[in-house]
């Protein structure tokens, strides 16, 4: 019950991390407020959060909330109807994102655009609107970034640039705010096995002529853990940053790759 009597807003919540965070965070005894684009899937995830509590864990019933938090207007109207189901708001989860486009050159202006709004402007505009009422709460944010956040993929220019944008926004935060007793803290997962990641699977699988289980054994095969994170296993990380056992920190980017960035890829011919 470490989150017991606490509301955590999480944008991103109608699949993956975002999803299972949300599960998570209910268990742990919050009141959790889904955020995200379709609304069918949050509906999905707060009836399922509603029936694994069962009303055990105190959270109370989840609200989902359809929204594109990049958008000044929803984002506001979304923080505002959090405070008034639940009076407060003591945690963000800033998960939602998106692809983003091609190699520099073969970057449209507008597929440029799609990958600023997604991956960077929803964390930024959803971190103003919450900001008030985190700092009256004295609350946390985690920004959920990605390892293409500290090192490039091939031809996906938008969605690297704005993952590394997003630790100096988290890292931002934490200088302007922490005076003001708010944590702002950056995870950076790798593979992590979600709807997004299959469909990135799926397009090697297609490619190579095997399954999606052997794609992800072909992403992973130089990573030291051999494996791709379950969205629990990112959850149970969300959870620890937004909860007081990591009361001292803050600015921080934490990896959660299965060692992937501690590889030293020149070396790879020695292995």
């Amino acid at each position: 019950m470490r989150l017991h009597g606490k509301v955590a807003l999480i944008t991103g919540a109608g699949t993956g991390i975002g999803a299972a965070t949300a599960r998570r965070f209910a268990a742990e005894g919050a009141r959790v407020f889904l955020t995200g684009r379709r609304r069918a899937l949050l509906e999905r995830v707060a009836e399922e959060v509603e029936k694994a509590s069962d009303g055990t864990a105190g959270g109370g019933p989840p609200a989902a909330f359809a929204a594109d938090m990049g958008d000044t207007r929803q984002a506001r109207a979304a923080v505002a109807a959090c405070l008034e189901r639940f009076g407060r708001l003591d945690v963000l989860v800033a998960n939602a994102g998106g692809h983003g486009g091609e190699a520099v050159a073969d970057t449209g202006d507008a597929s440029w655009q799609e990958a600023l709004h997604a991956n960077l402007n929803t964390c930024f505009v959803t971190c103003r609107e919450a900001l008030p009422s985190l700092i009256d709460a004295g609350g946390a944010i985690v920004v959920v970034s990605s390892i293409a956040g500290l090192a490039a993929a091939p031809a996906i220019s938008g969605y690297v640039t704005t993952k590394h944008a997003l630790i100096g926004l988290t890292r931002s935060i934490a200088r302007d705010y922490g005076p003001a007793g708010v944590r702002a803290n950056c995870l950076c997962p790798g593979w992590v096995v979600t709807p997004m990641a299959d469909a990135e699977m799926d397009v090697l699988a297609e490619r190579d002529g095997i399954t999606r289980d052997d794609a992800y054994s072909l992403v992973t095969k130089d990573v030291p853990l051999r494996r791709p994170a379950t969205p629990e296993e990112i959850a149970a990380i969300c959870l620890f940053l937004a909860c007081p056992e990591s009361a001292i920190m803050t600015g921080a980017v934490v990896v959660a790759d299965g060692g992937a960035t501690a590889v030293d890829l020149p070396t790879l011919p020695f292995a």
